[in-house]
C-alpha cells in the first residue's frame, strides 16, 4: 500500500492531529502534524490527548452494557422505572434500547438538523455550569416528541444525557467516575478521561476554531466537563485498546458485543448506513460492515472505524473543527480500493 497521497493531503489541509492505520492490530501508516498548543509552539505527538466529542457515546453504551451484564438494567427497561427525574413530555414506553439507539424519538437540545453554526453554538445555561448529565435537563426542547418510540432514527444527544442520568441513579455514582470503573479500566485505558477544560493535564491538545484569518480556542464553546453525550480525551492508543477490548470480550459480555455491533436502525433509506448501540455501521457493496464512531465539537473532529473482515482499523483525531474528514474519506477511499 502507498501512502504518499495521504502524506501530501495531511500538508496541503495544514492537518492538526494525529493518524494512525492498523492491520491485524499491528501498526501500518502513522503520521502527526500540528500544534497541541499553537500560542506556545507545543506540538502534537502520537501520545497527546484530543476530545473526541461524541465519540464518547460509544463509552456511555457500554457503561450501560455492563449494567445490563451485571442484571441491574435490561435493554428494555423503561427509562421511567429507572430515574427519579420528572419526564412529563415523554411517553412511558421509552426504553434503555431507544435511548442507545436514538430510536425515542424525544426532541434533542443539540438538535443537528436545526442548527446553523456549529462552532458558536449556546444553550440556556453557561457552558461551566454543566458538569454532569442532570445539568443539561433544564435545556431540553419543551417539543412535542418527533415519533413513537420505535417508529423512527432521529440522533439524538439528549438520549444520551438521559443515559448518563441513567447510569448516575443506578450506580449511585459520578457519570464520569463509573466510566472510569466499568470501561476505561477494564479496556485500559489509561490516558483517558473526562478533563475540565480549565485544568488539562500536560500532553493534551487544546481545540482550535477559525476566526476569521485568525483563530481562537474552544474553551467557551463547549461544556467545562464531558458527559454521556460527548467530551473524553483520550489518544490513539485509547481508541485502539477501547476497539481491541470490546471485540475481545473484556468491557461486556459476547452477547452484547454481538447485539451492539449489529445493524439496528436503518438511517437513510438504502445508503446502507445503519446505528448499532453506541455505534455506526456502513455496509459495503460486498455485504461487510464497517464500524465506525465520530465525533465533531468546536475546535474537535474524530473517526474511528474498524474492518473486521480484513482486520483493518484507523484512528482520525484533530484538535480542529473539519480536520479529521477530509484524511478519514481518504483512508476510506485508500482501504475500499484493497483487495
Amino acid at each position: 500500500m502507498q501512502w504518499n497521497s495521504l502524506d501530501k493531503l495531511v500538508e496541503e489541509c495544514a492537518f492538526s492531529g494525529v493518524v494512525r492505520v492498523r492491520r491485524h492490530g499491528q501498526t501500518i501508516y502513522e503520521r502527526v502534524a500540528g500544534f497541541a498548543d499553537r500560542a506556545n509552539s507545543i506540538a502534537n505527538t502520537a501520545e497527546t490527548r484530543f476530545g473526541i466529542a461524541s465519540g464518547t457515546k460509544l463509552l456511555t453504551a457500554l457503561t450501560v452494557g455492563r449494567l445490563i451484564d451485571a442484571g441491574r438494567l435490561a435493554l428494555t427497561t423503561q427509562v421511567r422505572d429507572c430515574v427519579s427525574v420528572e419526564l412529563p413530555d415523554y411517553t412511558a414506553a421509552i426504553t434503555i434500547q431507544h435511548l442507545l439507539t436514538h430510536t425515542s424519538g424525544i426532541p434533542d437540545y443539540y438538535d443537528e438538523e436545526l442548527i446553523e453554526d456549529f462552532d458558536n453554538f449556546t444553550v440556556g445555561i453557561p457552558w461551566y455550569e454543566l458538569r454532569g448529565p442532570k445539568d443539561y435537563l433544564p435545556v431540553f426542547p419543551q417539543r412535542e416528541m418527533k415519533f413513537a418510540p420505535g417508529e423512527g432514527f432521529s440522533y439524538c444527544n439528549s438520549g444520551y444525557i438521559l443515559l448518563g442520568v441513567v447510569i448516575e441513579e443506578v450506580t449511585g455514582k459520578r457519570f464520569q467516575d463509573a466510566v472510569a470503573e466499568e470501561v476505561l479500566g477494564p479496556a485500559r485505558m489509561d490516558r483517558s478521561g473526562f478533563f475540565a477544560m480549565n485544568q488539562l493535564p500536560e500532553c493534551t491538545a487544546l481545540g482550535y476554531i477559525e476566526d476569521g484569518e485568525s483563530w481562537r480556542t474552544n474553551i467557551y464553546n463547549l461544556p467545562i466537563v464531558g458527559a454521556s453525550d460527548g467530551g473524553l480525551f483520550s489518544t490513539l492508543a485509547d481508541i485502539a485498546a477501547l476497539w481491541d477490548g470490546f471485540w475481545n470480550g473484556e468491557i461486556v459480555s459476547e452477547e452484547l458485543v454481538r447485539t451492539f455491533s449489529a445493524p439496528f436502525a436503518n438511517v437513510s433509506g438504502d445508503s446502507g448506513l445503519h446505528y448499532g448501540h453506541g455505534m455506526w455501521m456502513r455496509r459495503r457493496a460486498d455485504g461487510t460492515l464497517q464500524h465506525y464512531i465520530m465525533g465533531a465539537d468546536p475546535g474537535i473532529s474524530f473517526k474511528s472505524a474498524v474492518d473486521r473482515q480484513r482486520q483493518l482499523d484507523y484512528a482520525v483525531i484533530s484538535n480542529t473543527s473539519e480536520g479529521a474528514w477530509p484524511i478519514a474519506r481518504a483512508i476510506d477511499d485508500v482501504l475500499g480500493k484493497e483487495e
